[in-house]
């Protein structure tokens, strides 16, 4: 996939192309691994997509963020996700008891 074609996007369409990516990586690896193919140039082609998706969404944010500049205006209210806890803070607590 060409920049071009990436910022032509969605962003809706920039997250689903970036999960079939890694979707996509992760089944290469396994066949890979379990002997189904050899060939295993497509890895490098599918990693350099998902650095382009990412890099454009990022840009985006930047964009949004920064220069207050809204590429397209979202529709849809999408409720927040709530983020895992950091695993440092829990490390921590056990250290130094025996």
């Amino acid at each position: 996939m060409k920049t071009e074609e990436i910022r032509g996007l969605s962003e809706r369409q920039l997250r689903q192309s970036l999960e079939d990516n890694r979707q996509e990586l992760f089944n290469l690896r396994f066949q890979i691994a379990t002997r189904k193919i050899k060939n295993h140039q497509r890895i490098p082609v599918v990693k350099r997509d998902i650095a382009r998706i990412m890099t454009a969404l990022r840009e985006r944010e930047l964009m949004r963020q920064y220069a207050g500049i809204e590429l397209e205006p979202e529709f849809e209210s999408v409720a927040p996700t709530e983020e895992a806890p950091r695993r440092g803070l829990l490390g921590r607590l056990g250290r130094g008891r025996k």
